[in-house]
Order: structure tokens, then sequence, then C-alpha cells
């Protein structure tokens, strides 16, 4: 593809503005997972050359067929204050309830795979967190699976919670409470296994000559989904007996 800049300028001016915009003409379009890579890491390096942003965080899953999830969580837009700033997203604060592993070592670029016990090693904490949701496609529904991934799959930010004791587990209970009332939801990590995609993408980023590193937090996978929440209203969501995260989101744009 001949117009990765061109489209990685077009996509970064819309995080720059805050607004979104239609589907990319066809010549601007992602052809592969590849592609749409090479996309999104221009947008983090044009990004980083324009205004200094620099990559905070990651988040990913385990690849499935025809499916690369991995994005770049940039460090302005990682938070651990209430109230939290968020762009709407039909009218709501949109959020996914996952762990962040924060990162206490640098995993750098090497020759030879990192190991399961290598990467657990390297975390230097876990954490609750909120995925924040937001696409810069006005009607992401219209676009396909590539050219998601190079604007870095709804990758809006992050807000982190308290830190936990012990492992993250693979299901565990979830209260939602917003206006008095309270829901649970039972959550199961997509993979089943909360680590599983952080070993991949430790490995994956060294295949791509990309560190991990020390500082950055990473999350792995929604244990309820996708969910929406009220602005300027105290919402709380517990994890069982891990913790308790409680914050309002205050809208952008």
């Amino acid at each position: 593809m001949s117009n990765i800049i061109e489209t990685a300028n077009a996509l970064l001016e819309r995080r720059l503005t805050k607004r979104d915009g239609p589907r990319l003409g066809e010549s601007l379009r992602p052809l592969d997972n590849a592609d749409a890579f090479a996309i999104q890491s221009a947008v983090s390096r044009l990004l980083y050359e324009r205004t200094g942003e620099q990559v905070g965080g990651w988040k990913c899953l385990l690849p499935s067929p025809g499916k690369l999830v991995v994005g770049p969580i940039y460090r302005s837009t990682i938070h651990s204050q209430s109230p939290c700033p968020l762009p709407a997203l039909k009218g709501c604060a949109v959020i996914e309830p996952e762990f962040a592993f924060v990162m206490g070592a640098t995993l750098s670029p090497r020759a030879t795979p990192y190991s399961p016990v290598e990467i657990v090693a390297a975390i230097g904490e876990t954490r609750l967190a909120l995925e924040l949701i937001k696409s810069r496609y006005a009607d992401p529904s219209q676009c396909e699976f590539p050219e998601l991934l190079a604007d870095g799959l709804f990758n809006q930010g992050l807000f982190l919670g308290p830190k936990i004791e012990g492992t993250a587990p693979a299901g565990l209970s979830i209260r939602l409470t917003t206006g008095g009332q309270a829901r649970s939801l039972q959550g199961l990590h997509p993979n089943k296994d909360a680590y599983a995609p952080l070993f991949w993408l430790a490995n994956f980023l060294r295949e791509q000559g990309i560190a991990l590193t020390e500082g950055q937090a990473v999350i792995t996978g929604s244990y309820a989904g996708v969910l929406e929440v009220p602005f300027a209203e105290e919402i709380e969501v517990r994890y069982e007996n891990l913790g308790t995260m409680r914050l309002e989101f205050f809208q952008l744009g």
C-alpha cells in the first residue's frame, strides 16, 4: 500500500481535533492487517513528532482468523483520577472492564522469544482497569476490520483503578452500579486466560522491533463486553472481592 502516511495523517487529524468522520476513501483504506498495523504505527510516530505524545500502554487479544487485535494507548489518555474525560459515543460514556498489567521492567527486542515466566516476572503490578472506547469513524459498522485496526480498534484511553493482590482470574462476578441501580455481570475473559494475550503481545512487539517498556499498561480483553454508562454521575464497578472503582466521566467535545 502506497498511502500509509496519507492515511495515518487523516486518522491523526481526527484524534487531534477530537472529531470523527466518515469512512476514508478507498485509496486510503488498508488492504490487510499488515497494512493496518503499519498505518497504526505511523499514527504513533507522527503523533510523537507533532506533540511529543508517547505510547503509555497497549490493548490486545489473542489473534483469531483474519484478525490481529492490538492497539497503542497514548500516555495522555491514561487516567487514574475522577472525573475522567471521555468523548461521547451515542451520548454515553462507553467502557470495558478489564485488568491492566503494568510493566515493572522493559522487554526489549531480541532474537529469541520471551517465555511466559520471563514476561510474568516483568509485570510490576496488576490493577483494575476500564478501557475507554471511541472510534475516529462516525459509523464504524461500515468499516472492514483492517480499517478499524489501522485506527487502533476503538483505543480512546484507559482508566487505572486500584492494585490487586495475586493474579488476574479467568472469570469473576462484576457489579456495575449507576444511578443507584446495581446489576451483576458474570465476567469471563474472552480468551479464558488474562495472561495469554500479554504473552503474545510481548513477542509480537519483539518481532516488530518494538519494546514493551517499563511503566506501560497492557489490557488484554473485556470481562463484560462493552458497557454504556452516563456522564456526570458516579458509577461503581466492583470486581468481586478484588476491589472497586468509583468515578465519574465528563464529556469531551
